[in-house]
């Protein structure tokens, strides 16, 4: 069993949240360790955060065969780290040996809001190459407002399910005016029950939790691999502590100097390069639902069956019908592994029957949506962090009523309902402290940075960039379908990047696979 699909790594279209979702390095370094409380590489520590840096933690089972968990504190607000604290979950499995340890290796699935104890759990500590797991310490920390570590909340159960079925795809003002209350909404929800966590829980903080964490596992140096946006978090960590950045691998990269409405609008063009790679193998199968004619025409198919949608939706069986905006994010779910294709080739099939079930399946398992009807924090989260980490991408539905075009030119498909799903931040209770800005690490050791060229999520052009911004980065491009490369099937790619983390030799910038 492919243990990779079990758990999805996360990439969510930039401040949509709720209705789209979308060691050391090499050079002869060694990878060396710092003792439990140390800053490592001879750094002093402030001393308002020496006591987060020197804890103890405390290592438990935590009901998984073969990992630990334990809780560290970190500074709410680092700006007063005297003040409240905040709680983070981690876990990790040892080092399974023989051969040399080479200290902690950090894993992040992306999001924001995925869980990467989670992710952890249910394959890195299980299904990274077994050399890997032999000699690292596999290590996970929910950032802060994920899962286990003090989540954001915002809407019930309930409320979740009115709002993901909301008309993101409005055709007058009267849908207009509905879709921006559910955005209200869903931020005033986030205040409501969240409001002492929401203004702290950026990209910035969650990176400088990792420093902490780094410490007190003892290691001199961050080893990390992060996928999708787990890319920003390790990129902003070299950012910030260049000096302590080991063996970084970023899988599936984003562009930090985008703004969020560019940003959207590539995430457009990315989830449109593989429908139509989907489209392409659909009309080559006899099951294929959109025809057997052309990729262009299954997409006038897909697009006229979501308008079928939008004015009758199917039943499910449940309470829920499906309707257009659940219909689409059940498609985008199938986006990010061409090995849910045959599976998506069926739901959709079934819906043009009537029966709205298998799709809309496939859209709760992406909002991560329980049998009992509750949602886990994804969704929440990312909102949170998006809308902390960048400006928002539209000021009224009127500005995106005016960039649909452009949207829609990105993807004749999907581009008006993600125009409208940028909306989101807009209405968001805290205003942004990030902008968009190069990251350029300067002093970290190589850094490899891995692109996929049909990678629906992050577009391929996001790693060309940041691997460029990078001081020290090494651009690693994986010729193929789906989001992300690492343990997809590549022996190119895995052997390039196990040899990197094993040996520290960062393959040479512009290689293929």
């Amino acid at each position: 069993m492919d243990t990779r699909r079990l758990f999805r790594i996360f990439a969510l279209p930039l401040a949509t949240a709720g209705l789209f979702v979308s060691g050391c390095s090499g050079g002869g370094a060694s990878a060396g360790s710092a003792q439990p409380g140390s800053s490592g590489v001879g750094r002093a520590v402030p001393a308002e955060l020496e006591p987060y840096y020197s804890q103890k933690l405390t290592w438990r089972e935590c009901g998984v065969p073969g990992f630990e968990c334990a809780t560290m504190k970190a500074p709410l607000d680092y700006a007063d780290a005297g003040g409240e604290r905040i709680d983070l979950a981690v876990a990790r499995k040892k080092a399974t040996g023989p051969g040399e340890r080479l200290g902690s290796l950090l894993v992040n699935p992306g999001g924001p809001g995925g869980s990467a104890v989670g992710y952890l759990q249910a394959y890195a500590g299980i299904g990274y190459p077994a050399p890997v797991r032999a000699q690292y310490d596999m290590v996970a920390v929910d950032p802060r407002g994920v899962a286990r570590s003090e989540p954001v909340e915002c809407l019930t159960g309930p409320e979740m399910d009115r709002f993901t079925q909301v008309d993101q795809t409005p055709d007058d003002s009267a849908e207009t005016s509905k879709l921006t209350t559910a955005f209200k909404g869903f931020a005033a929800g986030c205040e409501k029950r969240s409001g002492e966590v929401l203004p702290h829980v950026s990209t910035v903080e969650a990176a400088r939790d990792m420093d902490i964490l780094r410490a007190v596992l003892g290691d001199e140096k961050l080893n990390y691999v992060g996928a999708s946006y787990g890319t920003f978090l390790g990129a902003t960590y070299a950012e910030l502590f260049p000096d302590r950045t080991g063996r970084l691998v970023l899988d599936g990269a984003m562009d930090p100097s985008l703004p969020a409405r560019t940003m959207n609008r590539d995430q457009t063009a990315g989830f449109e390069t593989a429908f139509q790679s989907f489209a392409a193998d659909c009309v080559e199968q006899a099951d294929c639902p959109l025809g057997t004619t052309s990729a262009a025409d299954a997409g006038k198919r897909l697009k006229a069956f979501f308008a079928q949608l939008d004015a009758k939706p199917v039943p499910t069986g449940e309470s829920r019908a499906l309707g257009e905006s659940l219909a689409t994010t059940g498609v985008i779910a199938a986006m990010y592994d061409e090995g849910a294709w045959p599976q998506l080739r069926s739901a959709l099939g079934a819906a043009q029957k009537g029966d709205g079930a298998p799709l809309l399946a496939m859209a709760d398992s992406y909002y991560e949506r329980e049998a009992d009807g509750s949602y886990a924090n994804l969704m929440f989260a990312n909102a949170a962090v998006n809308c902390l980490d960048l400006p928002p991408a539209f000021d009224s539905a009127e500005e995106v009523r005016a960039a649909v075009p452009e949207f829609e030119k990105a993807s004749p498909v999907f581009g008006k309902g993600f125009a409208y799903a940028s909306l989101n931040c807009s209405y968001w209770p805290q205003e942004a402290t990030g902008k968009p800005h190069r990251i350029e690490a300067k002093g970290a050791a190589p850094i490899v940075v891995v692109g996929t060229t049909r990678d629906p999520a992050t577009p391929y052009k996001w790693a060309e960039a940041l691997a460029g911004q990078l001081e020290s980065g090494r651009l690693l491009t994986y010729d193929g379908d789906g989001h992300t490369a690492y343990g997809r099937g590549s022996d190119c790619i895995d052997t390039a990047i196990n040899t990197y983390l094993l040996e520290g030799t960062a393959p040479k910038d512009g290689k293929r696979c």
